[in-house]
């Protein structure tokens, strides 16, 4: 026990120990001792897992300004008794542990001194889509599907620790990923948070980064939790759209697929993960209701909960209940097939199906009320609570919530991690062309001195490497970065979504063959989704596909410092027409692939 974490203990209890904050008790008994003295409000707030933006200076009392309407951490903690919080927002290491050590001394105030738990979407790669963050302070890595691409456990499993090293030194306890999705979909929006399409591929890594993020053999004080996502597999989306949105809410199984994709997930079980996500997406012809997966009790009590013996938390994903707005747009709760039920219809069905938590709601005052109804008895409350308050004692929380911000500071980025996940970037680059064509010599890696114009790659950095030309004209080759395309929305949350069509836009095309008239060009593409790269990778003089990967990092393996070792985790399409009579629920379905599943060449 840490002098801070004493000092509060003498503060709240007069130096004494309650029972449950002693941890030489079983967690059992600490469990029971600690449910026996709450009250139904106070049970109430623990079945909420909501989003905590700091405020101005990582204030706890101002809410943030911005964005989503927020308010302080002081209404969530002191009057509704919550303590699960997905930290949204980017801030330097040692901020974010005093902003935690703060929020965790406000929890200390409270009658029963409930420590916070705090949870986060992915930190560690070059994207913000909408449900991940770029590194910022943190060690940066490829997408989750740049670690597909290299497909090596021990390289995820050392993803996942060093994932696990760093949210520690912060107070993130509970990571809102992997995702054990399958992007068998290729329009689908979040594949870059998916390990590909293949399921013994992701089945073996989501095991493997689940392993890493624990730390140990079972789970303990040195773990971060893994939640892992979306139940019974996010991915076969209907046309490819997203069901955080209306448009996008029905999960399709053309190819009879369903169990296909709960074969990650059965890694992740028997990994002994013990947090689950369902999805938003509500099931279109299959056995199950045609209701979204946090409301569907076939899914989450008879599959989830019988079938596969789950006995840990189920957290729904967030925002399935209350309307909100983001970015000043509407934007309700995703009820798919229950959207007119009542507020309190909705949470009560959540709880019905089998759930534990609503995530992205801050409603307890509903559980109360549907208690004292007799609508929801106490016992069930009860049962979520326990497997909650458990949780927060295996990790640790009652004994030392507070970590070291000088400690944060020093470690959080440290030269070690970020040379690993330099590493990993280098490794997961996949070379898809290296050639004018098959007789063609290889163009890479290209020798020194080679004369390059640069497109989408800073030439600062690239003249580290070589004479930098001003015109294609004075190259003896081009370098081109391009994005994954993507139909672009304007609207609130939308706009982190990059769904729609594949293929890169006519003026892309137009303007990279006109490169390519004028000196041989290594395209790379950034395949945060499949790309249509036909009438491109025909012309090009070599091709490489990433993942999330710094100018450096890609400088070093072009110029062969380093060597390209991914392997495509999904394939890349030939063309839309194929793509839209692909079924959404198979994987490697695309009739002619440009370059198929696990594709990769070396030099």
């Amino acid at each position: 026990m840490t002098a801070r974490t004493a000092a509060f203990r003498d503060l709240n209890h007069n130096g004494s120990m309650e029972p449950y904050e002693d941890p030489t008790r079983p967690v059992g008994e600490r469990v029971e001792d600690l449910l026996g003295r709450m009250n139904l409000e106070e049970k109430a707030g623990q079945l909420f897992h909501s989003i905590l933006i700091p405020g101005p200076g990582g204030s706890v009392t101002e809410g943030p300004t911005g964005g989503r309407a927020q308010e302080p951490a002081t209404v969530y903690i002191s009057d509704r008794l919550m303590s699960h919080f997905n930290l949204v927002g980017v801030l330097p290491a040692r901020d974010h542990a005093e902003w935690h050590n703060r929020v965790q001394e406000l929890a200390a105030q409270t009658r029963l001194g409930i420590p916070v738990t705090l949870s986060s979407d992915p930190r560690h790669g070059f994207a913000n889509l909408g449900a991940a963050f770029a590194a910022g302070a943190f060690s940066q890595w490829p997408e989750f599907i740049g670690m597909g691409a290299i497909g090596d456990e021990e390289i995820v499993e050392q993803f996942g620790d060093a994932v696990r090293r760093e949210y520690l030194a912060v107070g993130l306890r509970v990571a809102l990923h992997p995702q054990a999705d399958l992007a068998t979909e290729p329009r689908w929006a979040r594949i870059a948070g998916t390990f590909g399409e293949d399921a013994e591929l992701a089945s073996r890594l989501v095991a493997a980064y689940i392993r890493g993020l624990r730390g140990g053999n079972e789970l303990g004080s040195t773990s971060v939790a893994a939640m892992v996502k979306h139940f019974p597999g996010g991915g076969p989306q209907l046309d490819g759209e997203d069901p955080h949105f209306a448009y996008g809410r029905e999960q399709v199984y053309p190819g009879d697929h369903f169990d296909y994709h709960l074969r990650p997930f059965e890694a992740a079980l028997e990994a002994g993960v013990t947090q689950v996500m369902p999805y938003y997406g509500m099931p279109v012809g299959t056995e199950h209701e045609e209701v979204g997966f946090g409301f569907n009790r076939g899914v989450i009590t008879g599959l989830l909960r019988e079938k596969y013996g789950f006995e840990g938390i189920v957290c729904t994903d967030w925002a399935l209940v209350t309307d909100h707005k983001v970015f000043g747009e509407p934007y309700p709760g995703r009820a798919w097939g229950v959207e007119e039920l009542s507020r309190e219809a909705r949470v009560q069905r959540i709880f019905d199906a089998g759930c534990d938590q609503l995530g992205g709601e801050a409603c307890p005052d509903i559980v109360v009320s549907l208690v004292k109804s007799g609508a929801l008895s106490e016992d069930r409350v009860d049962l979520s609570v326990r497997r909650i308050l458990a949780e927060k004692f295996v990790l640790g929380l009652f004994d030392d919530p507070f970590v070291d911000a000088d400690e944060a500071e020093r470690f959080v980025g440290n030269t070690e991690l970020r040379e690993r996940g330099f590493a990993a970037q280098q490794l997961s680059c996949t070379l898809l062309k290296n050639g004018q064509d098959a007789s063609a010599a290889p163009v890479l890696p290209l020798p020194d001195g080679t004369r390059v114009f640069c497109v989408g790659l800073d030439p600062e950095e690239a003249a580290r490497y070589c004479p930098v030309a001003e015109q294609p004209s004075d190259a003896d080759v081009a370098i081109v970065r391009l994005k994954a395309p993507f139909e672009a929305r304007d609207k609130g949350l939308e706009r982190y979504f990059h769904a729609g069509s594949l293929e890169l836009s006519e003026e892309t095309v137009h303007d990279v063959i006109q490169l390519m008239d004028a000196v041989p060009t290594v395209v790379e593409i950034r395949l945060e989704r499949p790309v249509v790269l036909t009438g491109v990778a025909e012309r090009a003089a070599a091709v490489v596909g990433t993942y999330g990967v710094s100018d450096t990092a890609l400088l070093d393996v072009l110029f062969g410092r380093a060597a390209p070792e991914g392997n495509l985790p999904f394939e890349l399409p030939s063309s839309m027409e194929e793509v839209n009579v692909q079924r959404s629920d198979v994987p490697h379905d695309t009739a002619n692939p440009l370059y198929p599943f696990g594709f990769g060449l070396r030099y």
